[in-house]
């Protein structure tokens, strides 16, 4: 693709400042979104130059690193044809700490056609897990692959923790949820951020919740919401930082694959057109429209 160049400067991919980073975030089925987004890049012939997956970003993120641009129809067999029971088959409870064992996680990363090793990936890639023991910020971006993967998707409690170089590790979304920072300091001169799952703002203050479920679910939704605007500013204020719409408007639990399809082809369409008129002047945060309709930050 050329460049192709408006009235303030550059338009598209090619505004973009290399290396340029993609980093994909966290969300369970809603990653299915990030494979429509996937496309959009992949029919621009966008190929980035180095990958940061957190937790379903992570196996998203890999598998694009290993066949970059030719990625997303992969993908979208795989999204549209799991079921939930393949991705969190119960097990027998054990001291591990999980309750879904991993063994479908495993068969999904044995079917990628994926090397052993992270190093041999073709795009330079990054799983980004936590510390189990310190609570830190874990960056795998050598050895074993599929023990990254795991350790990037280990949702506590949910799934088992990882033990992989003396540490045990869980899912890094606890702590990066959205890991353009850790693509920042890879040396990204700018950051697409594939986000997956809705941006807005929480349902008003007005009748909160009161039911133990509810509010622990509104509490880690505000945790997550201030997690992300904290990183995304941050990483603004140094390199062009941008979230990269799906167009969804209505988003499913995200364990249900029944919607993998409308995702995919929603976000593709969005995504598409949003990257043909990107213009990009330097450091901020782009993408983000005031529209409750549109993708803002939760």
């Amino acid at each position: 693709m050329g460049d192709v160049y408006g009235f303030d400067g550059p338009v598209g991919l090619p505004a973009l400042p290399r290396p340029v980073a993609v980093a994909v975030g966290g969300g369970g089925v809603l990653g299915a979104a990030q494979v429509g987004v996937g496309y959009a890049l992949e029919e621009r012939g966008f190929v980035p130059d180095l990958i940061v997956g957190t937790s379903v970003g992570a196996l998203n993120g890999a598998i694009a690193a290993a066949h970059p641009g030719r990625a997303a129809p992969w993908l979208e067999r795989v999204w549209t044809r799991t079921r939930r029971r393949q991705v969190f088959p119960f097990g027998p409870l054990s001291s591990r700490g999980g309750v879904f064992a991993d063994r479908g996680l495993r068969g999904l990363i044995a079917m990628a056609g994926l090397p052993s090793r992270i190093e041999d990936l073709t795009v330079p890639f990054t799983a980004v897990a936590m510390d189990l023991g310190t609570g830190a910020e874990t960056l795998l971006d050598h050895g074993d692959l599929e023990s990254a993967l795991l350790a990037s998707a280990a949702i506590p409690g949910v799934l088992p923790p990882v033990d992989r170089d003396g540490r045990t590790l869980v899912d890094g979304g606890v702590v990066a949820y959205l890991p353009v920072l850790a693509a920042q300091r890879a040396g990204a001169a700018s950051v697409l951020v594939l986000s997956a799952g809705p941006m807005s703002p929480p349902p008003s203050a007005a009748g909160l919740p009161h039911r133990a479920g509810a509010v622990a679910t509104r509490a880690g939704l505000l945790l997550w919401r201030h997690q992300i605007e904290r990183d995304l500013q941050e990483a603004a204020s140094r390199v062009p930082t941008v979230v990269l719409p799906t167009g969804v408007d209505s988003w499913p639990a995200p364990w249900d694959f029944r919607h993998a399809q409308r995702l995919i082809d929603t976000a593709r369409c969005a995504a598409g057109r949003f990257l043909d008129g990107l213009r990009v002047s330097g450091p901020g945060l782009y993408g983000l429209a005031a529209s409750a309709r549109s993708e803002v930050v939760r």
